[in-house]
């Protein structure tokens, strides 16, 4: 299985979630956040798709590459999860350049915040994205669904319902 962005992301954010996305139970069908994430996305800077392009490689599909700047852009709907954002497109830079495509930069747009965060690659992250690699392909092979992780950030996932629903009755 390749390893995609939103694996990347989810591992970040939650080992569950990635568990549960890699193992075909994908709840963002379901969820009104992620559907206007999704309009955010195809509504925000809808001049793009003329000027960039769309890339699939190696597992990971990148909406808006600037082949001539060497840019990675990816629209998010909130920066409350930066961290794990700027992470994926690091994920993207590193599969570009294992492709031969030296020089990539990205950038974290986030129109509803009208908020931009430059992404870099540097040599320890790359060091990281190799011990990442292994730990995803760990979680997401295993027999066992990690634990849920109770932080604040699960009400709003789309696999809350999943998570913490209980069949017992009171």
């Amino acid at each position: 299985m390749n390893i995609t962005g939103t694996h990347f992301n989810y591992y970040m954010v939650c080992h569950r979630k990635l568990w549960l996305f890699a193992n075909n139970i994908q709840m963002e069908h379901s969820s009104d956040l992620v559907y206007e994430g999704k309009l955010i996305h195809e509504k925000s800077y809808q001049q793009r798709s003329s000027k960039y392009e769309e890339i699939a490689i190696d597992g990971i599909k990148i909406d808006y590459y600037d082949a001539k700047s060497k840019v990675v852009h990816e629209i998010k709907k909130s920066s409350k999860l930066l961290e794990s954002h700027a992470w994926q497109v690091k994920y993207y830079i590193y599969v570009l350049e294992l492709n031969g495509i030296e020089g990539v930069t990205g950038i974290l747009e986030y129109p509803k915040e009208r908020k931009t965060e430059e992404v870099f690659l540097s040599i320890p992250d790359k060091e990281r994205i190799v011990e990442l690699l292994e730990e995803i392909d760990k979680i997401i092979h295993s027999d066992k669904c990690p634990e849920t992780i109770n932080q604040p950030k699960c009400k709003k996932c789309s696999y809350y319902d999943f998570c913490y629903s209980s069949e017992e009755e009171n």
